[in-house]
């Protein structure tokens, strides 16, 4: 990544000044004329930049001291809130006045367009109603599951492999692929199988998607980077170089798609069950439309999923015990014999497997709470306002909730909040009990609310299903530090490297 602004002192110390002295203007503005309570200053845009590698520990013990706070920007604010009350507010209560705004979509466009996730008003309700369309048809559902358990047993037979080889896995990576060759097939109706690297242009998509989306979360701290965009300089031109592979890509593919719904070919059947051949079903052609649609959905369902699998994987290492408990369920509630086939296990995961295996969805939502597929999620105030707390936002002040934060919090989760235990989700007969989606916000809530939570609860316990009844893994180095890295999508710096075993003798 591009760090001239950490790396020029002289720019460090310039950027500070002029912080500094808008803050002081504000404070000393906001004083002469208004009574209104505001939330108290932690610190500066600037702040968030030096310690952008450790960002979400950082805005954890700015949470720790007060649990809603304001940080300053050049000519703005941002209010950061772990507060459930604040956040329900926010997301449904006054949701009409907190939008994705024009901050936002500058920053999130060159990645996801006009797509879901960068637009408010009468674009999102109009993406929002065919998508929520799509998701909730049984035919997507019986569609994406028959390719979950595909692509899961394709990745089981890769750690087979390496199991023979006596190779350590990088699981992340192929979580990462796995997971991208799903949404590419549930969403585009194409076989990718970036798990075997056959298809070079599908690697080199993957590889600069990551990359644009690192480049992304990096202009949310570096205000610097409208200048680097206009001279097409440092991690813009590296966002823009990896933006031509991306949309490039992902256009070719909808233009094959549309090729093939006007001029269908005998030996390639065009498959009715992805979500791009029902968009074009309901005339929906214009391909750059489509493009932001997709992208959205791929940053979705590639990178939130194969995130999460790579943590809670993480925490089956560090508790052996529980990655025990969870084989055992799946296998009695999947009621196969010791030393099944990997097309055998995957066969077997059923909906009504699925629904038994109440302390794997458990430990999958332990997981989400203490590491959040999207760790920090923005908005931005409409028109002024005043939260249940009785402090005051400001028209086109940013507002942003942590689920980093919140899931570490004392005073929400108790004093194990920062434990990895699954039974905080289990009544006494072991039924799983969702919390609050105000508190347990990895998903989102209010209008807003993930529409493919359940689409992604599937693919993860599928995929964790199959794996943990045929395998047993441990990392390859317990010493290593684990960390994340910061970008859109919390992903594990530097990838996951374990060891496998199989379970039963082959």
């Amino acid at each position: 990544m591009d760090m001239v602004t950490l790396n020029n002192p002289l720019l460090v110390l310039i950027f500070a000044a002029i912080v500094a002295l808008c803050a002081v203007k504000k404070i000393l503005g906001s004083s002469k004329k208004e009574k209104k309570k505001y939330y108290p200053i932690a610190g500066t845009v600037l702040h968030q930049l030096l310690n952008f590698r450790r960002l979400y520990d950082y805005m954890t013990e700015l949470t720790q001291k007060n649990i809603t706070f304001r940080l300053l920007y050049l000519d703005n604010s941002e209010v950061y809130t772990a507060d459930p009350a604040i956040v329900e507010y926010v997301l449904k209560t006054n949701f009409a006045n907190y939008g994705k705004g024009w901050y936002h979509h500058n920053i999130l466009k060159d990645l996801l367009g006009d797509g879901i996730f960068t637009v408010d008003g009468e674009r999102w309700k109009h993406q929002r109603k065919m998508s929520s369309y799509e998701f909730s048809t049984r035919n997507l559902r019986d569609f994406s599951s028959g390719v979950f358990k595909t692509n899961a047993a394709k990745l089981a037979g890769i750690v087979s492999d390496a199991i023979a080889s006596n190779q350590i896995i990088e699981i992340q990576d192929l979580f990462m692929k796995s997971t991208l060759d799903s949404v590419f097939k549930v969403v585009l109706g194409v076989d990718l199988d970036s798990m075997r690297g056959t298809n070079e242009e599908g690697t080199q998509f993957s590889k600069a998607f990551d990359e644009a989306s690192e480049m992304t979360c990096y202009r949310y701290v570096d205000i610097s980077w409208p200048i680097k965009q206009y001279f097409n300089i440092g991690s813009e031109a590296k966002l823009k170089n990896c933006m031509k592979i991306v949309d490039g890509f992902v256009y070719e593919v909808i233009q094959n798609k549309i090729e093939q719904v006007r001029k269908p070919n005998d030996d390639l059947p065009v498959s009715k069950g992805d979500i791009l051949s029902r968009f074009l079903e309901m005339n929906e052609t214009d391909p750059k439309y489509l493009k932001d649609i997709i992208l959205s959905f791929i940053i979705a369902g590639k990178d939130t999923t194969a995130s999460t699998l790579s943590w809670f994987f993480y925490m089956m290492c560090k508790h052996p015990l529980i990655q025990e408990r969870i084989a055992k369920e799946v296998r009695e509630a999947t009621k196969l014999q010791e030393n099944p086939s990997i097309d055998e296990m995957a066969n077997s995961i059923t909906e009504e497997a699925l629904d038994k295996m109440q302390f794997l969805h458990a430990s999958i939502t332990e997981t989400l709470r203490l590491y959040p597929a999207v760790p920090v999620d923005g908005k931005m105030c409409f028109s002024d306002d005043t939260f249940p707390d009785g402090f005051s936002v400001k028209k086109g002040n940013l507002i942003s909730y942590q689920p980093w934060s919140m899931g570490r919090m004392k005073s929400l989760w108790g004093e194990d909040a920062e434990e990895f235990r699954p039974q905080r989700w289990l009544d006494e007969n072991g039924v799983f009990q969702q919390e609050s989606s105000f508190k347990f916000t990895a998903f989102q809530a209010g209008p807003r609310i993930c529409l493919g939570k359940e689409f992604a609860y599937r693919q993860m316990k599928v995929f964790a299903a199959v794996l943990l009844s045929v395998f047993s893994f441990k990392l390859n180095d317990e010493k290593k530090a684990v960390n994340y890295r910061t970008m859109l999508t919390l992903q594990i710096d530097g990838g996951l490297h374990l060891r496998a075993a199989h379970r039963f003798r082959r």
